[in-house]
């Protein structure tokens, strides 16, 4: 989490919140928890806090989810009681208090520079000495070890100083030269807990599924490409007013059918901050759904999705996965509000050039909602001038590139150049800008390419080089590849990063071929002191390249074809990828 202007509640704040929002007195919560009146009353005073896992802890979350129920206010769980209690400024956590003392052992031992720690993990420097005294908490305790032990794995590079690590963090020190498997073994000293498995943080899963995910395999599946558009128009009245969740559902559907069958080809705008939990409930209605957006984006629509991310990281990713096959299709241009904060209303607005749908509820009584959609023209051009007002106030939760935008992407890039700040990657196989001229021609030419087709291939070659020498004048690139093995070869071999000029066929490597462009990227190393190269055993991720310009953007681009790319800048997730490192994976 970012660190920067971050004012966390203290637990008495959350605690009379809870109050207030339920309409409950001391006694009455006292009573069902079975805390003393003496103890709540300085538990709300914020005399005391309470212990996490005492019983007195687990009682009051108990208590606050159980009035929660009686009050019809479902999203208050036991669990989400917990989680907004834990990130309480002042509460303090066993994990939390673990972390601070290793942080400053660690700190202490290898003789860390604050301020470079400051800037990686974007925790200000006076949060991190906060952190360190005791007088401020990390909301999350993980996310913080993770940011932590992402640097130090890559700052501690130097042989010394990886025997210092594996003394301090007590392994033997040949288990820890690979980068990955130092990473999650600090992070796992940090938080005194066991080695996470490989994939079981929610940027991995989401990375991990856009790097499996297959376009092509994915339309015939749903059967995409047999699709009709149908050409006769929905019969619904001028206006149609929808109450409740089943009704809402069905207004959804009513909006897509409205919108895919008539003649209008204006984009479509869609927001919601409606929970969907209870809509997942019903088995059929993300089939439909799906149907529907599928339909819309068969019939060429283009589509500004306002995301609501204002949640848990873990949630915020877990929907951003199952938007991965629509992303896809480059038709989607996501959104996001910052700092959008309303706990009370919840609102729903849709808006094509055919229809708008229109909905809202009150928190917790989302089964009470009210939805309207018209068809009739004048209403219509009321929703869009909202919509619009909508989207003026949002900024883009990701750019993304398909072939089509093959020249705005090389424009970015070149654009790019003069900004400073140090860039990283993670490839799935060797960078094209240390290729040689000789050995390219050599591998288009064993697979076959066409004269023309390897003379575009050329040129983008030498246009990716001029761009690398130009931000090595003054800035640091480092490269991070996977080894491959001799069955790799044998069953998927790696093949020639052509992503960003959109490749319609992938153009694979012979052992042969990939072991001489290795040597001629370590000769680029050498020849480059601003340039650092390394294979790493991790071996996440076949298909995807992560390009990371610190502190500005990151770049997940899917090379398999067809080629995408997403340039990120929300701060939350671009941070998230920024601090990632590739789990180790078994074989």
């Amino acid at each position: 989490m970012n660190g920067k202007g971050v004012e966390y509640m203290k637990f008495s704040e959350q605690l009379n919140a809870y109050m207030e929002q339920l309409s409950c007195s001391a006694r009455e919560l006292g009573n069902l928890s079975g805390i003393s009146g003496a103890s709540f009353s300085r538990y709300k005073s914020g005399e005391r806090v309470p212990e996490l896992g005492t019983k007195p802890f687990e009682s009051l979350c108990s208590a606050i989810a159980e009035i929660a129920v009686q009050k019809k206010l479902p999203d208050i769980t036991a669990e989400s009681v917990k989680a907004s209690f834990l990130a309480c400024d002042d509460f303090v956590a066993t994990d939390k208090e673990v972390l601070r003392q290793n942080f400053n052992t660690m700190i202490a031992a290898l003789n860390i520079n604050l301020a470079r720690l400051s800037q990686y993990t974007n925790y200000d420097t006076s949060a991190i000495f906060r952190i360190r005294n005791g007088s401020r908490r990390p909301g999350d305790a993980e996310q913080f070890a993770a940011a932590v032990a992402s640097y130090v794995a890559r700052e501690m590079r130097a042989a010394s100083e990886i025997v210092a690590v594996a003394e301090l963090i007590g392994c033997d020190v040949a288990q820890i030269y690979d980068l990955s498997v130092r990473y999650t073994k600090i992070k796992s000293w940090l938080l005194k807990q066991p080695v996470q498995e490989a994939g079981s943080d929610s940027v991995s899963k989401f990375l991990g599924k856009l790097d499996e995910f297959n376009l092509n395999e994915y339309i015939k599946v749903i059967k995409f490409d047999e699709l009709k558009v149908p050409s006769v128009p929905f019969q619904i009245p001028s206006s149609k007013t929808y109450f409740g969740i089943k009704e809402m559902m069905e207004s959804e559907l009513d909006f897509l059918k409205a919108t895919v069958l008539a003649k209008s080809m204006a984009p479509v705008t869609m927001y919601s901050d409606m929970p969907l939990s209870e809509m997942a409930k019903d088995p059929e209605f993300p089939k439909k759904w799906m149907f529907g957006m599928a339909m819309m984006l068969k019939k060429g629509l283009h589509l500004n999705q306002i995301h609501n991310i204002d949640r848990s990281f873990d949630e915020m990713m877990l929907g951003l996965e199952s938007w991965i096959p629509m992303y896809m299709t480059g038709q989607i241009s996501p959104y996001y509000f910052k700092n959008a904060q309303n706990n009370i209303f919840l609102h729903f607005l849709k808006v094509s050039g055919a229809a708008a749908l229109s909905g809202e509820a009150i928190a917790g009584y989302h089964a009470d909602g009210k939805y309207y959609l018209t068809k009739s023209r004048r209403e219509v051009e009321y929703y869009r001038k909202r919509a619009d007002e909508m989207l003026s106030n949002a900024y883009p939760l990701m750019d993304i590139y398909r072939s089509e935008r093959e020249s705005e992407l090389n424009t970015f890039l070149l654009s790019d150049v003069k900004r400073p700040g140090n860039r990283r990657s993670i490839l799935s196989t060797l960078p094209l800008y240390t290729l040689s001229d000789g050995l390219l021609d050599h591998i288009l030419t064993r697979n076959g390419i066409d004269t023309e087709q390897k003379e575009k291939l050329k040129k983008y070659a030498a246009a990716q080089k001029e761009r690398v020498q130009k931000i090595l004048e003054n800035e640091t690139v480092e490269d991070e590849v996977p080894i491959f093995s001799e069955q790799d070869f044998a069953n998927d071999p790696p093949t020639l990063e052509l992503s960003g000029v959109f490749c319609e066929t992938d153009i694979p490597y012979s052992k042969e071929e990939y072991v001489a462009h290795l040597d001629e990227t370590n000769a680029f190393a050498e020849r480059n002191p601003n340039y650092s190269f390394k294979q790493a055993s991790a071996h996440t991720f076949r298909n995807l390249q992560i390009l990371i310009h610190e502190g500005q953007w990151v770049m997940v681009s899917k090379g398999k074809v067809p080629a995408i790319h997403f340039v990120i800048r929300h701060p939350k997730l671009r941070s998230a990828i920024e601090n990632f490192i590739p789990p180790v994976t078994e074989e």
